[in-house]
């Protein structure tokens, strides 16, 4: 899976407001509240329509854990659509994101000047152009490539060039080899 889609996955699910349920019963009852029926409940994590009523009677409480671990992603996907979309929403327009993470960073420069890449730890807050850039980009169905480049961008105008007060010979800033890339939101 792409590093960026986790980080904003990961963001996502610290705004819950709430926690989602922990019970099988608890995460059955909800799928089924959000898909109507158990057939739909069923097919979405890949088992029998039988199983579905015997984990939300109670009757079976342990279920192999892929199994496990679809019903958890199922939940968590439908879990407070309005507090992402709000948090994403306020990202975009008015407090931007913060990008913790640990990579290669390479570049083109002037000649006389360094241009190898190397690894840097960073911790940079993106102004919220950058924020409606990125998921924009998720919506639309972007690779993680476009989603880095969006965000070496925004290290480049905002980290390397201070907004325009230095460097401003630096043309291109490339991520690559992520170590680990988190987002805040």
């Amino acid at each position: 899976m792409a590093e960026i889609e986790d980080a904003i996955e990961r963001a996502d699910r610290e705004s819950f407001t709430r926690q989602p349920p922990k019970t099988l019963k608890g995460q059955i009852g909800y799928l089924i509240k959000q898909l109507k029926t158990t057939r739909a409940v069923a097919e979405e994590i890949g088992v029998s329509r039988r199983s579905v009523e015997r984990y939300r009677k109670g009757e079976r409480k342990h279920p192999p854990r892929a199994i496990a671990e679809r019903i958890d992603d199922a939940v968590r996907a439908r879990w407070q659509p309005q507090v992402r979309k709000r948090r994403q929403q306020q990202a975009a327009t008015a407090t931007g994101i913060t990008v913790e993470t640990r990579a290669r960073f390479g570049y083109t420069a002037p000649i006389g000047t360094t241009d190898d890449g190397r690894f840097r730890r960073l911790t940079v807050h993106l102004p919220p152009t950058y924020a409606r850039r990125l998921f924009d980009a998720r919506d639309a169905g972007a690779g993680d490539q476009q989603m880095r480049q969006i965000i070496a961008e925004g290290f480049k105008d905002i980290y390397f060039q201070d907004s325009g007060n230095r460097a401003m010979g630096l043309s291109d800033v490339t991520l690559n080899d992520i170590d680990y890339l988190d987002l805040d939101y």
